[in-house]
């Protein structure tokens, strides 16, 4: 079938439309990141290009998220920011690496397929003040179900953080949308690891199988424990995927951009030293 030249217009104005309206559903979210997201810029966030994860906070907030795959991918690595809203520190290192994913040096090739997930909790992150729990009062990272959940949960915030509110585990394992999202990430991205970002205790942790990193960047190596319900117990003690998680010095700052270079560096290192492909020599 022939198009007449009017419906060619037509169709190419439609296209140029949703190509509009999509790039406008970006540069919003992005305007809002980089009004509260510590050392990032707006234009910067536009150019990674971060796409509707299809699934929805509490209040409604897109979850958006990314994925950066490189060629004969052997890995798959989920990289998640902004469990804790206060933590703004966290989302901009997310999308700091995002950026590194996507610009690697020619020497550097990257067999990984990383997603990228740069806020899990925005409702919290755009609360005036930012909270630590989403917009349900639940504190996310003791929401996962962690074998025991109803028993040890519960007891965990009543004894050890005399019923602190902001670790309150919720009412049930993933009562959260933004928690149920990511245990379907896991379920269908099937990450060999999770870097989960966290701050403000300056320390690296590591949860589940393989030796785990002594440093990233200028974080060492300290472990501080298992609780019931979070990310690491669950994903690393439970599923026996490991969970890195990077506690960054300052909730409300970010390390420089060379130090931030050197801990994705530095990661890259470990994963392919320990979790088995061939780039690991090539890293300066």
């Amino acid at each position: 079938m022939k198009l007449s030249r009017a419906a060619v217009v037509s169709f190419m104005a439609v296209g140029l439309c949703t190509l509009a309206q999509a790039a406008a559903g970006v540069a919003k979210p992005c305007a809002d990141y980089a009004r509260v997201v510590p050392n990032l810029k707006n234009a910067q966030c536009e150019r990674v290009g971060l796409e509707d994860m299809l699934a929805r906070s509490n209040k409604g907030r897109t979850l958006w998220g990314k994925d950066v795959s490189a060629d004969d991918a052997q890995l798959h690595v989920m990289v998640v920011g902004g469990i804790h809203g206060d933590e703004m520190s966290s989302v901009s290192l997310v999308f700091h690496w995002l950026t590194l994913a996507q610009n690697p040096p020619a020497d550097t090739p990257l067999p990984i397929t990383w997603r990228f997930i740069p806020s899990l909790n925005p409702d919290g992150l755009f609360s005036v003040p930012a909270k630590r729990v989403n917009a349900n009062g639940v504190d996310l990272n003791r929401n996962f179900p962690t074998p025991n959940w109803t028993r040890d949960a519960r007891r965990y915030w009543e004894v050890r953080t005399r019923k602190d509110p902001r670790r309150w585990p919720g009412s049930r394992p993933l009562s959260e949308p933004e928690s149920q999202f990511l245990y379907q990430q896991m379920d269908r991205f099937k990450p060999n690891l999770i870097v989960s970002v966290h701050a403000p205790y300056g320390v690296l942790d590591f949860d589940g199988p393989a030796v785990p990193p002594s440093r990233l960047g200028r974080l060492y190596l300290d472990q501080v424990g298992i609780f019931p319900g979070s990310l690491g117990n669950f994903g690393g003690v439970h599923k026996g995927v490991p969970v890195v998680t990077i506690e960054l010095p300052s909730a409300t700052r970010t390390p420089t951009d060379a130090e931030m270079r050197q801990m994705w560096l530095d990661l890259l290192r470990w994963t392919t030293e320990r979790l088995g492909t061939p780039i690991a020599k090539t890293l300066p």
